[in-house]
Formats: C-alpha cells, structure tokens, sequence
C-alpha cells in the first residue's frame, strides 16, 4: 500500500523521456497511415491530418535530434512495393514534397529559396528567378519509361527508389501513350505523373458497386428465405473518393478491370531531364511541360509562371477557388523554380526537393442548414448531441451527422436549429459542427434549450462536468449500449449478438441485464431473430464466452474509466475480482493509467449493490473473474519483440499479439533495430522490407503457429 501524503518521484518522466516516447508514437502512427494511404487504399487520415502529425514529428527532431533516424518518415518517402507485383526500380529516386501549410509558410519557404539561390549564384539571378505554379493533381503518381520512343515499363512510385511494375494496367489507360509522337525520342527516358479517376467516372463507379450490393443482398436474402445451406456473399467495398479508386484500379491484378475504370493522367515531369535531346532547348520546367505535350502526353492546362510571393499566392487561391468546378480532384497547388540549371545547383533533402513545395489546401468544410439536434444516450448515461442535417459530401464522403461534442459546446457556439452551420471532419475523420453563419440566421430560430429529462426514458438529468448525464441505471438506450458493448470484441466476444439481434431480444424481455445472456437456451429464441442453425451458433457463442479471461470479463462489465489495456493492468495486479472489490482508493492509484478519477470511478462501480449480484450472477454462469495461475503459460518469450505484418490466413492480428504477449512477448507496430522477429503474411509491405534492411529475423505464418503451440522460436 502507498504512504499517505507521499509521491513516487519515479513516476515524473524528463521532457527528453517524453520526447523520445511521442516520437516512437508518431512514427508507429504515420507508418501505419502510409501503410494506409499507399498499399491498402484505404486512408485513415486525410492529407491535413497526416501533415499535422508528420510536422509535430519533425520539430520534436529538431529539437532533440538524438531521436532523429534514417528511418524516420521526415526522412523517408512514403509507400512501399507489396508482393502483388514485380518490383520496378526507378532510374533516379521518386521524393515526395514539403508542404506550406498556409501562405505565412509559403512565403517562408519563398524568402529561403531566394536567399539559397542567392547564396548559390548571385542577387541579380535570385531577383529574376521565376516560379512555375501547377495543380496538385490528387491521385496515384507513376512513372513512365520510354525505350526509343516506345513504352517499356510503367511503375507506382513504391518508396522512392523501388515501385510496382504495373505496366499492363498501364496499357489500359486510353491517354498513356504507347510511343512518343517525336521524330527524335530520347534514347530512354522515365517521365513522372498522376493517375486520376475523374469525378464523373468515380460517381459511376460506385454506383455499379451499390448495384452489385443490391444484387448480392437479394442472393443473400433468398440464401435466408430457403434455408439453403451456403455461404453468404460478402458486400462490396465502395471508393472512398477519387484517389483512392484510381489507386486501387490501377493495382488491379486483371488489366481489364483497369479499363473499365475510365482512368486519366497527367504528366509533368521527368527522371533526368539530361535524357531529353539538347536541340528540344529544354531549360524550365513550363517548357518541359510543353516538350511533354507535344510527346503526346496528357498535361494540365492550369500552369503559370510566376514572378513574385503575391502573384504565387493569387495562383494557390485561384486553384482554391476553382477545386470544386474541375472534372478531377485537387488537393492543392505546386510551386518550383522554374529553371533547371537552378533546380539541379538547389538539390535535394532525403526526402524532397529544395526547389520545390506543395501548397496544401485546408480541410474541405461545407455550409448546411441544421433541421434537428439529436440525442444520444451512452452505456453510461452520457447524453450526447448531434448535429443533423441534408446529406452532404465532404472530402470523398457523404455526411448527415456530425458531432456537437457537448452542451457547453452548443451554448458556446450558439448553435440553433435552422441555422446555416459549417461542417469540417474533425482531425478529417470525424464530422463536426465548426460554428455558424450568423447573417443566415432566420428570424424565428430559437435559442437551444439543454434537455432536462433523458430523451429515452425521461428521467431527471444532472450535470456531470459538461456533460448531461442519465442515472437511470434501466434506461432501455443504456441497457442496449450496456449489452453491446458486453458482447464486443475484447469483452466477451459473442459472435452473433449483434445489434439487431439484441434489440429482438431485449424486446421480447428475454434480456433485462446482462447475466440474462447466459440463461438463453435455444427453445426459448423468438424465430425473428434467424433460423435454427443461427440460433445453434448464437448459443454456441455464448456458451464459448465462458473461457474469456478475467481481463477481458473485467473490461465486459462497462466501468467508467476502464478501458480494455486499464482492465488488463487492473486484473495482472489483483489477480481476481474480490481482490479488486476490497481494494482502497491508494491501491487503485497504483495501477499504472488509473488515477484518481479512474480510482474514484471503480470504487463508486463496486459499493452499487447491483454491481455486486450482477457479478455474482456472472460468476455462478461461469465466467472467470480470477487469473488461473496454473493456465498461466511459461514466460519463454520474454524480452522478445514481435511486428506482425501483412494478411494472416488463419489468426486474427490482434488475437496473435495476445497470444505472443501470454508467452510474455511485446508486440510492436513499427520495425526497428530492437524488433526481434518480424512475422510477414501475405502482401507484407514496407515493414517487411525494413526488417531485411536491418537484418531482423523474418517469420512466417506457419513458424507463428509453431510458436504459439509450444512457445519456443
């Protein structure tokens, strides 16, 4: 037990310790979001966000660069070549470019660029240095290799030094040209651009796929009707937005597919400009793009060469301006020097070029007219108000909510239904009410009144910090949320129990706590909710639950401030429930990640009489709330670190980390020289390429089920 009145001085990290820890942060994060973004077209966040972490990151390098490393993503190139595909090594690097936020930092990278070309040639020469200001075409780049005037190759840009070989797909593409409309081609030559899936043919695409889903529901739904005994067809994945779906049909594994999509490019530069016949008098960038179109290649009209910093950020907001007009997707503006004798004496970093930067446009917001505030009622009676509005597109998706966070948010933005509001993702994941136009205000909007009762069952609400909260421990909305999030992965893992299926339950009364799901018995299941096999497996599931283990049962039971790593702690530490019960304030507080709030919140749990029958209940069901020592499994991995990587066939991700982490294993998101094994399945992308540059042990699926059987390498 703690002394009274004491403090453990080893708990309080240095400014350098906690440096060092949000940097490995970060990286794991921005990895996993390039993991995202470039092999899995499926982004987690959008460009703004990815850049706010990618920069919060490279200043806390430069601040403490003994953190700094080689494989830093300020130092590398995003993306990397999976196996669907032959590798294709560039001529010459791909980099990615910096990024300006806002003009204030366009203007600053203007005023360096000028000094160094200063520094590198003279005052007159910088004073007359021009700019050439492009689109930033939002697509997937590749490069384009030309043999004598014909097409031999086309590659994704990978991680810079090695792409995919994508060059069937190429040949889809009706405007990649498959030899050079010059007299006089280059002997070889690798030009760069985007591939694009215009907005037209993205909206189709997906509707095909909202056919083929009607489609494959109707299968599904005759498969029910008839009782048939096959398996159900999965749903189509539909494109996020325009980038995404250019990228994922250009790595398709059958070229026709690729020419369906109706893809585009734009091209606008070239591997070595050396390559190009010095009779073309090639000298700047906009004359390169003119050289390009007359090759034959598609370029993009909208480029301008530039003077000075007003003229360049005239051009970035005309392109602002004018984004939501083009027939294709733009995500920002493209600045270079224009000449490139300059270009070449100006260099590169490791990662980007120094004559060169990306304008990036704000997260897209939208205005709409608010028509309702909703309620929602939380497991633990928070209420929650959301914003509701016309469905609406914003940065490749479709809204019609969006979160007001909470009541002292709705008075602090005085926000009212009927008002004009403007609507942004925040972080650009999670919609959000940014504020309102409050010229579009009708006269007869009301100010917005807090609810005094729960919208669900009416009781008294009080006030928690700025939350509203329901005490009504039966409230029907915090019963369903309660039992979902009982039956949830890491909790108790019912297969089966979804939503539906619960809300037919508990409106049949089969279900009123959560202990009730252990007395269901297959006879007493209404027809509503399937036929007899689905039953058998709902039952099944739940009689399978029994064999979660204490932490995942502790995590089940919905306590405020217990989340599933805290509930892992909590039960390592007190080893079984009643140890938990009689605990005191200070012994909570020792846990690691509980603090005073989440000691406050587990005693307030365990001293409700209701609590403690619920766990009574759950006990005399069967279910674990002690840690079985001799289950316990031999430490024989410990101070080893594992990175799972790529598709595993038969384990879930995270039910493999577990299983690693009983033999006493950490498991990693990130590869570094401390990565003791890498276990790769299949399409394993760039964490598996760093681990054969650092030399890391590379394991397979079937060694990871050798391991997990006897717990020996």
């Amino acid at each position: 037990m703690a002394k009274q009145n004491s403090i453990d001085f080893s708990k309080f990290k240095s400014e350098q310790e906690l440096a060092q820890e949000r940097i490995v942060a970060l990286k794991d994060q921005i990895n996993q979001a390039r993991t995202d973004y470039y092999e899995k077209d499926a982004p987690t966040l959008s460009d703004a966000a990815y850049d706010s972490l990618e920069r919060e990151l490279r200043e806390l390098e430069e601040k403490f660069p003994q953190f700094k490393t080689a494989d830093s993503p300020t130092q590398t190139v995003g993306g990397s070549a999976t196996t669907a595909f032959s590798p294709a090594t560039h001529q010459v690097k791909m980099y990615s470019l910096d990024n300006a936020m806002d003009t204030a930092e366009l203007k600053a990278w203007l005023t360096r660029t000028h000094d160094a070309i200063e520094s590198a040639f003279d005052a007159k020469t910088a004073n007359a240095t021009k700019y050439c200001c492009e689109l930033k075409i939002d697509g997937a780049s590749i490069a384009l290799t030309y043999e004598q005037g014909i097409l031999t190759r086309a590659a994704t840009r990978g991680d810079g030094q090695t792409g995919e070989d994508i060059t069937q797909n190429a040949l889809q593409i009706a405007d990649i040209p498959k030899k050079l409309n010059l007299d006089n081609p280059p002997q070889i030559i690798e030009v760069r651009g985007e591939v694009y899936m215009p907005k037209q043919s993205f909206e189709q695409l997906n509707k095909q796929i909202d056919q083929q889903n009607a489609e494959i529901q109707e299968e599904n739904d005759r498969i029910d009707a008839q009782n048939l005994n096959k398996r159900k067809l999965a749903p189509k994945k539909k494109f996020a937005n325009c980038r995404n779906a250019a990228s994922g049909s250009l790595r398709q594994k059958e070229p026709s597919i690729t020419k369906q999509r109706n893809l585009a490019t734009f091209i606008y530069a070239a591997a070595k400009y050396t390559d190009i016949p010095q009779e073309s008098n090639i000298t700047t960038q906009h004359s390169f793009v003119g050289w390009l179109k007359d090759a034959g290649f598609s370029t993009n009209p909208n480029i301008r060469t530039l003077s000075n910093a007003n003229e360049v950020i005239d051009f970035c907001n005309m392109a602002l301006e004018m984004r939501n007009s083009l027939p294709y997707d733009i995500d920002g503006a493209v600045i270079k020097v224009d000449n490139l004798e300059i270009q070449n004496a100006l260099g590169f970093t490791s990662k980007a070029p120094r004559w060169a930067i990306a304008f990036k446009f704000p997260p897209e917001e939208k205005s709409t007219i608010l028509r309702e505030i909703a309620l929602q009622v939380g497991r633990t009676g928070v209420i929650t108000p959301v914003a509701v509005f016309e469905p609406t597109s914003i940065d490749g998706s479709i809204v019609s909510k969006a979160t007001l966070h909470n009541f002292e948010e709705i008075m602090r933005k005085d926000v009212r239904i009927g008002d004009t509001v403007i609507i942004h993702k925040a972080g650009d994941v999670i919609p959000e009410v940014v504020g309102v136009i409050q010229d579009l205000r009708p006269a007869d909007v009301k100010e917005y009144n807090a609810p005094r009762n729960c919208p669900c069952c009416g009781s008294l609400l009080h006030e928690d910090g700025a939350y509203l909260r329901c005490d009504n421990f039966d409230c029907p909305d915090q019963l369903q949320n309660r039992l979902e999030h009982f039956v949830s992965r890491g909790a108790m893992d019912i297969d089966g129990a979804g939503k539906k299926i619960i809300q037919k339950l508990v409106e049949e009364k089969l279900i009123t706590k959560l202990s009730d799901f252990y007395h269901l018995r297959k006879e007493i299941l209404p027809d509503s909710i399937g036929k007899d096999k689905t039953k058998e497996n709902l039952i099944a599931s739940i009689e399978g639950s029994k064999s979660q283990p204490f932490d995942c049962v502790l995590f089940a039971l919905g306590i405020r401030q217990v989340g599933k790593t805290t509930a892992t702690l909590i039960a390592k530490h007190f080893k079984n429930i009643d140890a938990l019960i009689n605990a005191n304030f200070d012994e909570l507080c020792e846990i690691e990640g509980v603090g005073d709030v989440g000691a406050l919140s587990i005693k307030a749990f365990f001293e409700l009489p209701r609590n403690l029958e619920l766990i009574e209940s759950l006990r005399q069901a069967g279910l674990n709330f002690e840690i079985d020592e001799s289950q316990a499994k031999p430490q024989t991995l410990a101070g080893l670190t594992f990175v799972l990587t790529g598709s595993l066939q038969n384990f879930d991700r995270n039910a493999a980390q577990d299983a690693l982490k009983e033999y006493g294993a950490k498991c990693s998101g990130s590869v570094s020289k401390k990565t003791s094994y890498v276990i790769a399945g299949e399409n394993a992308g760039s964490k598996l390429t760093k681990a054969q540059e650092l030399g890391v042990p590379v394991l397979s699926e079937e060694d990871l089920e050798r391991i997990l059987r006897t717990g020996q390498i």
